[in-house]
This record gives structure tokens, sequence and C-alpha cells, in this order.
């Protein structure tokens, strides 16, 4: 589990196969390699990989099959690129950002960056199988980095506000339109929408397990419109 407040950015350089190697490059790389082991967890780009081998200033991390189908690390890539890192999420560690879990749901992409007086406005677009996660002032991983969702059009594109400091320590600042990110929604949803269609099994057998039931008219009488 990971918080999506990114540590330090790193490069990312195919070795064959699906072998990679992750080289630290900024100076709070020691974050992630002061006490990093093999087997241990590392974030990048938002995709959870389990260090296989520890290098002096990185690690050697393997993609299943599943992890290239669903991530940017499925794309050709031929040159190393910067990728973003976090370690795992220690116990009584602070949550700056939100719980993100290092299971992406799929890949968007950058659609227009504008500078602004205060920060950089970012739209993306995201496939009906991700917006359906994504709610105005909720949460969202893009390439492990925890954001808020600033504006949305459903099952279309969503905007999200980085202030200067994100922009210049992630590789948010590399990219250019057209660019593709990991996305991963805010699990907290996705727990929701298990539990509406999954029904309580208190009530299993009943119209009350059903999304359907579910209206504005049931909201308005249960006080929550």
């Amino acid at each position: 589990m990971f918080t999506g407040l990114i540590q330090a950015l790193g490069t990312m350089e195919p070795l064959g196969g699906d072998s990679w190697q992750i080289t630290c490059v900024s100076q709070s790389g020691e974050v992630i390699m002061q006490d990093l082991a093999y087997g241990d967890s590392v974030a990048v780009d938002g995709v959870c990989l389990t260090v296989e081998q520890v290098l002096k200033d990185g690690f050697i991390a393997t993609a299943s099959p599943e992890t290239l189908r669903r991530t940017t690390l499925g794309g050709e890539q031929t040159q190393q690129r910067y990728v973003n890192l976090e370690a795992s999420l220690k116990v009584g560690s602070k949550v700056g950002g939100h719980f993100v879990m290092g299971h992406v749901d799929g890949i968007g992409r950058l659609l227009v960056a504008e500078q602004t007086a205060t920060s950089w406005e970012m739209t993306f677009i995201a496939s009906v199988a991700i917006a359906r996660y994504i709610v105005p002032k909720g949460s969202i991983a893009v390439n492990g980095i925890s954001l808020t969702v600033a504006a949305y059009e459903p099952e279309s594109q969503f905007k999200v506000a980085v202030i200067p400091l994100t922009y210049s320590e992630t590789n948010l600042r590399y990219l250019v339109a057209g660019s593709l990110v990991n996305l991963e929604g805010d699990i907290l949803g996705k727990y929701v929408e298990k539990f509406l269609y999954s029904g309580n099994p208190h009530t299993r057998g009943t119209d009350d397990n059903s999304i359907d039931g579910i209206t504005p008219a049931f909201l308005a009488e249960h006080g929550y419109l």
C-alpha cells in the first residue's frame, strides 16, 4: 500500500523480456534506498513492483503479464524514461495523500497542460472502465501521484490542479499532449460499488440488495437529499 506522495524520481530501463532496471536519479533517492531489501514493494509510476535484486542506486524488478497489459509498461520501450518512485507505506507513517494500492486500473492520456498563476492545470482522458471511479473533489492516482479531481465530465475527461512542487518533483513535467499515464481509482469507490452490486448479506433475497433500488426518492426518504 502507498500514499501517492512521490519520494524520488528515477529512470526505468528495459533489460529484455519482462525485467526492468530502476535507478534513482534525484537527490531524494536515498529515501527509497536507505533500507531497501529483496522482496520489498516499490510503486514505479503507480505500479507496485517487487524488488528482486538491490543495486547500488536502484533495483531490478519483473512485471507480470497482467501488469504489462494494464499499464504503460506494456508499451514498446526501447530507451530509459523517467518514473515516479514511492516505497511502501510503513505502519505508523503519515498518510498525506490517499490510499493507493499500486494496482493500476488502466491507461489514460494527457490532453492538455496549462500553466496558471498558482498551478498547472492538466486534463486527462480515461476509459469508461476507469471513469466510473472518478468523482469531482475525489482522489485519483496519476502515475502514482495522489491528485484531487478538480473537474470531471462523465465517462470522458477529468482535470487536476497540480501545485508547482508536485509538478517539479515528479515526471508530470515531462508529459506532453498525447503522453500515456497509469491511472488508479480510489479504492473506497471500488468497495462502495462492490457493496451496492453484491448486496448486504443480511438483506440478500430482498429488493434492498440491488443498486436499482437506490433512486432520488429513496435517498430523499432516508435524508441524503
